[in-house]
């Protein structure tokens, strides 16, 4: 048997224990998840020493024209990583919140400026369009983006009692957005399925194929 029928088995006995997954949770399920689990941090672990970290050093630290303040900046990287192993450690612990903070402080940032040039200001502009292009679709995409928004609104008044509650109009405004998520999730939802199965379909068709001959 060559290496490439070895990996066609291969392949298909992983593609069934994983799709055993639909008639429960189960021990061929797991092993299989655990299979790829393990062979995709060893990939992953691989890429990042080959295509990051090396080309890095290589580039900053021991770079053959690189000047001081090069070389300092390419230990940053490797100081936080220090003071994140320092997490594990009850006494210097503490020295890891400096990376932590550093980390979350930088995603913050990228996440925020992506999420208004990339995800904001385009709706906004589709939105807009929408609206000239087709009153009646554009007015339901309107809708349907204004309300959405609104659920997630979450400032309210105290009434006299002590309990905390929205008023009137943002709370029905807030159970139609709901209306739009859930028919939105759903929608995803069925496609998910849909594509699994066609995928899954295709895959067996292809192993089997592969496998006869055919």
């Amino acid at each position: 048997m060559t290496g490439d029928q070895i990996g066609l088995w291969a392949g298909f006995v992983f593609t069934l224990m994983v799709f055993s997954y639909l008639l429960g949770d189960n021990f061929l399920y797991r092993l299989a998840i655990y299979v790829f689990t393990g062979l995709t941090a060893g990939y992953v672990t691989l890429i990042t020493v080959e295509s990051v970290i090396l080309p890095w050093v290589r580039g900053t630290i021991i770079a053959s024209a690189g000047d001081i303040s090069g070389r300092a900046l390419g230990l940053i990287p490797f100081i936080l990583a220090l003071l994140l192993l320092l997490k594990a450690s009850p006494r210097f612990g503490r020295l890891g919140n400096i990376a932590i903070g550093f980390i979350i402080a930088v995603g913050t940032a990228v996440a925020l400026a992506g999420a208004i040039a990339g995800t904001l200001i385009p709706l906004a502009n589709a939105t807009g369009s929408g609206v000239a292009l087709d009153p009646l679709n554009g007015f339901l995409v309107s809708l349907g983006v204004m309300s959405t928004l609104l659920y997630f609104w979450y400032l309210a008044r105290r009434r006299p009692d002590g309990t905390v509650q929205r008023g009137f109009v943002l709370r029905s405004i807030g159970v139609l957005g709901q209306g739009f998520i859930v028919v939105t999730l759903g929608a995803l939802y069925a496609g998910a399925i849909l594509t699994s199965l066609t995928i899954f379909s295709e895959r067996i068709a292809f192993l089997l194929a592969r496998i006869t001959g055919g």
